[in-house]
């Protein structure tokens, strides 16, 4: 335990120090992110290269106190870590460059799925069943790989859409690695548990000078990076051996309790992506649908969006723990689904209501 304390406070610490000096950077060498789009909401120029921090910091203080024995378990998290690293410099440099000058939308995806080649078919980190879910516990071995590899895809896109507001995706992802953390540690898995604190320390030091109103953005170079962390730890803690877990835990679906973990950016991709096939748009055509959207057109301040979806996130976390006192996955993975439909009917309604009374 004290060693993940010093893992978050090494990637806190110097996302902390480094974010302002990058701010300066940024603005010197004009790498910022200018008004002028209709489809973006901030009102001046702000830099958009808050990434390289959240990279850095993450890797850095995972790398710094990462430690494995000898044995066999040992090795494999080994040859997980230099996949993970690798691939990570892939995207990483994917984002740094639509940062900077743009980078196509399918260039983008062939990067995505590229890695979750890598990850899958080199590095075997992928999703075995659905332990549970409508009484499905094994698939077959390219089911798997297909459904693991869509995995990467879906989730890290989510937290590149999700990016929309100051203090976002950021916060969303701050909630989601802290999560992740607290359940690796509670069963003894700390190699994980050190890259979830790593990720946790490094967003919430740049939380700080992105939170509304923010003095620099992620961009694709945080966003996407944080997205490949978070779905590799989606995998992990999806696939953990259940004879390793505490007895609370083993209870709990892990399927469930990701999906709570993640449903945020799960819910609004899901969304926009139903709407534009709706309207015979591309998924990759970039409007203003998404949830923030909908609750900016209701004069909601960035702060109070923020605070609203944290909220949403935290609440629909523990739901998930529903399995402890219900022994049925599926049962458990529907009670999400309705705090996902509830809260995205109170968006609705809301924004309703408010045009309603705009217009009288």
């Amino acid at each position: 335990m004290p060693l993940l304390i010093l893992v978050f406070l090494t990637a806190f610490i110097i996302s902390v120090y480094s974010t302002p000096a990058l701010i300066k950077v940024a603005i010197l060498k004009r790498l910022i992110d200018s008004p002028g789009d209709k489809r973006k909401i901030h009102r001046r120029s702000i830099p958009n290269i808050g990434g390289i921090v959240i990279y850095a910091s993450t890797i850095f203080s995972f790398s710094l106190w990462f430690s494995i024995n000898a044995d066999n378990y040992s090795f494999q998290i080994f040859k997980e870590f230099k996949l993970i690293i690798a691939c990570s410099l892939v995207l990483f440099f994917v984002g740094v460059k639509d940062d900077i000058i743009g980078t196509a939308a399918v260039k983008k995806l062939f990067a995505h799925i590229l890695v979750a080649l890598i990850l899958v078919l080199m590095g075997d980190i992928r999703i075995l069943g659905l332990h549970g879910i409508f009484g499905v516990y094994e698939i077959p071995y390219w089911g798997s790989v297909f459904i693991s590899i869509f995995t990467y895809v879906v989730v890290v896109n989510s937290f590149n859409l999700i990016d929309g507001i100051d203090g976002l995706a950021a916060g969303v992802g701050f909630i989601s690695s802290f999560a992740f953390g607290i359940w690796f540690v509670s069963n003894n898995e700390f190699q994980y548990a050190s890259l979830s604190f790593a990720l946790a320390g490094a967003l919430l030091g740049f939380l700080i000078f992105n939170f509304s109103p923010a003095k620099i953005f992620m961009g694709d170079s945080g966003s996407i990076i944080l997205g490949m962390f978070i779905c590799i730890l989606s995998i992990k803690l999806i696939e953990y051996p259940i004879n390793n877990l505490s007895p609370f835990w083993q209870k709990i679906s892990k399927p469930v309790f990701v999906i709570s973990i993640i449903s945020y950016p799960l819910l609004d991709t899901f969304r926009v992506v139903v709407i534009r096939a709706f309207n015979g748009q591309s998924p990759f055509l970039a409007d203003k649908n998404h949830i923030h959207h909908k609750l900016i057109d209701c004069n909601y301040s960035h702060t109070k969006i923020t605070l609203i979806i944290y909220t949403f996130s935290l609440i629909t976390i523990c739901s998930s723990l529903i399995t402890f006192f219900v022994d049925s996955p599926t049962i458990s993975f529907f009670a999400v689904i309705g705090m996902c439909i509830f809260f995205l009917l109170f968006v609705l309604v809301k924004n309703k209501k408010y045009s309603i009374k705009l217009s009288k």
